[in-house]
């Protein structure tokens, strides 16, 4: 009996200098990908040959192979680089696909001035910026053509981890849910799929025995709760997400983001994220809840 699998997924990993692509390719090293990193190019065109050409076990779920390229790979140019994509896809082979970290420059200048290292386009100190920008502007062609861009500007470790996971596991476990509250004043969050406003609910901050905890704290809470609109609004985001969830599964996303936000990021959007987070695992959904900016200072 012949047993099928899903195609074998071939992922190129790259993105600014600094941006967290090490960690990536550790977490998906974890998930069971074959994880090879700085390869020069000529090295990796023989690499994805010879991995998609081997022979595999019969198994249930897909294989993975992981490679790094960025500004310090040998060969490195993002017209080659281009090429080398071009040529992965055409062979119909394997499932490919281009994952681009991104990252504010001021942060990675502080990255890189705080570890003193040395940056692929250019030495430390003043001209550090310099090297950021023209690597920013040189890249950016490569960024247009990434299946994924994640902006690792406000992301920890495991948070990284969590999108990975959530993004390339290999087996299939159901599409997972990851809610993350904002503060609408720092930004959007740049992973988000789906992003709903919370302020248009009661704002705890103008109640001078609430304003200094959180919407984790059980009496803001229900000061939040007790608003008219809210129930209402919970009920309708819940049941609108839960009816997307078949659409995203059958166009094969494995992980969907969604943000809500308040002025602040500490009151509305945090009691309705761990709200709609109890919905949609009551209906079922595997869901995390994470708070972006509820120790920000400031804000309503």
């Amino acid at each position: 009996m012949n047993i099928s699998r899903q195609q074998d997924r071939l992922l190129i990993v790259t993105g600014l200098s600094g941006a967290g692509k090490s960690s990536a390719m550790k977490a998906l090293e974890d998930l069971g990908y074959d994880a090879v990193d700085n390869l020069p190019l000529s090295m990796a065109w023989q690499l994805a040959g010879d991995w998609a050409s081997a022979q595999r076990p019969l198994a249930s779920s897909p294989l993975g192979l992981a490679i790094g390229v960025d500004s310090r790979t040998r060969e490195f140019s993002p017209e080659r680089l281009t090429e080398f994509l071009a040529w992965l896809r055409a062979r119909g082979d394997m499932a490919v696909e281009m994952l681009f970290l991104d990252c504010d420059d001021d942060l990675l200048f502080r990255r890189f001035t705080e570890t003193r290292r040395r940056h692929p386009l250019g030495p430390s100190g003043e001209r550090l910026r310099d090297a950021v920008t023209a690597e920013r502007a040189a890249m950016r062609s490569l960024r247009d053509q990434a299946e994924k861009v994640i902006d690792t500007t406000a992301l920890s470790t495991h948070d990284l981890r969590a999108l990975i996971t959530g993004s390339y596991a290999l087996s299939a476990a159901g599409l997972a849910i990851s809610i993350v509250s904002f503060s609408y004043r720092r930004g959007i969050p740049r992973e988000a799929d789906l992003a709903f406003d919370a302020r248009f609910l009661r704002n705890p901050h103008y109640v001078a025995e609430l304003r200094p905890h959180s919407g984790l704290d059980r009496d803001v809470g229900i000061f939040i709760s007790a608003d008219p609109q809210f129930d209402m609004s919970l009920e309708a985001y819940g049941r609108m997400v839960h009816a997307l969830m078949a659409g995203y599964t059958q166009e094969g996303k494995s992980y969907l983001t969604i943000a809500i936000g308040c002025t602040g990021g500490r009151h509305r959007s945090v009691h309705f994220a761990e709200r709609l987070g109890e919905f949609l695992r009551v209906s079922g959904h595997e869901t995390e809840v994470r708070h972006r900016d509820i120790g920000a200072d400031g804000g309503n």
